[in-house]
């Protein structure tokens, strides 16, 4: 299991980069290698994405929300992941965005671009697109303002 860590300052209100993190359909607008995502109810997610020519299709359940301050999840089936993204007020208009991840690599391909780092270096970059995404706009696209409390044992 690899563990990443990574965050990143925004020059926006954290309500609005919280808001836009909501927008899970929007993800493969900032996100590499994501196709697309479908947002099944409020708390289930089902991604496609493809990676080194490999398409892969899972859904994830959104395990904790709570407004401008986290979104949890935990993925079902054969891909193994879990994070949250936190988001911390800065200032009037800055946030930074803190994202953890758990991933357990599936396949030889993945345990050699684990091996070199390649996920770190896509949350990195996808980080960097969310900014900006979201400072270029200045707003967010929309926004899922309910909370979520799952018990992560059922």
């Amino acid at each position: 299991m690899s563990t990443i860590e990574r965050s990143i300052e925004v020059q926006v209100p954290v309500r609005t980069a919280y808001n836009q993190f909501t927008q899970f359909e929007e993800f493969p607008h900032f996100m590499q290698d994501v196709e697309e995502i479908r947002q099944l109810d409020d708390t289930t997610v089902r991604w496609k994405v493809k990676v080194a020519g490999a398409e892969r299709e899972w859904d994830a359940d959104i395990t904790e929300q709570e407004p401008d301050q986290r979104i949890a999840w935990r993925s079902r089936g054969d891909v193994q992941h879990a994070g949250v993204v936190t988001f911390h007020r800065l200032g009037e208009d800055r946030t930074r965005v803190m994202l953890q991840m758990d991933v357990e690599p599936s396949d030889w391909i993945e345990k050699v671009g684990d091996a070199l780092n390649v996920m770190e270096r896509h949350v990195e970059d996808d980080l960097e697109s969310f900014k900006a995404l979201v400072e270029e706009r200045g707003v967010e696209t929309g926004a899922w303002r309910g909370e979520v409390d799952q018990d992560p044992a059922s």
